[in-house]
């Protein structure tokens, strides 16, 4: 009895080894989407975010959301400029649409958008994305029309 379980031992020592190895590595996740807009006054803020690339989901916006973290929002990604409107139907909280021109040039900010309210909102001109933050967020960090904004992490359509 003790040859075979020096048999058994030797064995899985030959094969624990080979089995722990042939697992494939986690992927590591994708980094995380992010906008950060420069102000012409030299500051740099980053705002975390989802993405609305369908339509679908700008649709749905941030609608039934009760909070937004300080530094968070969502990027709507359209196919085209064209003057984009927004509502606030169904969204609980207020928010800073933040409209930004094909050339990530801050075209327009319609500032503390009151929730449920249903008037369309827009920039009154052309504009490519729409980046959704908390109500006051815009004036908090200084940021007006004229500013830039350059995305992170959001591949091309």
């Amino acid at each position: 009895m003790t040859g075979a379980r020096h048999v058994v031992a030797a064995a899985l020592a030959l094969l624990l080894p080979t089995a722990c190895a042939s697992r494939a590595p986690e992927p590591a996740a994708a980094p995380a989407p992010r906008v950060v807009v420069e102000t012409r006054a030299g500051a740099h803020h980053v705002v975390a975010v989802e993405l609305a690339r369908t339509d679908a989901e700008r649709a749905r916006g941030l609608m039934h959301r009760t909070a937004l973290a300080p530094e968070a929002g969502m990027l709507f990604l359209f196919d085209e400029s064209a003057e984009h409107a927004f509502w606030m139907k169904n969204t609980l909280i207020p928010l800073d649409m933040i409209f930004i021109a094909e050339d990530g040039r801050i075209a327009g900010i319609v500032a503390r958008a009151i929730p449920g309210d249903l008037s369309p909102r827009s920039a009154g001109g052309p504009s490519r994305y729409v980046l959704e933050v908390n109500g006051g967020w815009a004036e908090a960090h200084g940021v007006g029309p004229g500013d830039r904004v350059r995305f992170e992490n959001v591949r091309s359509f």
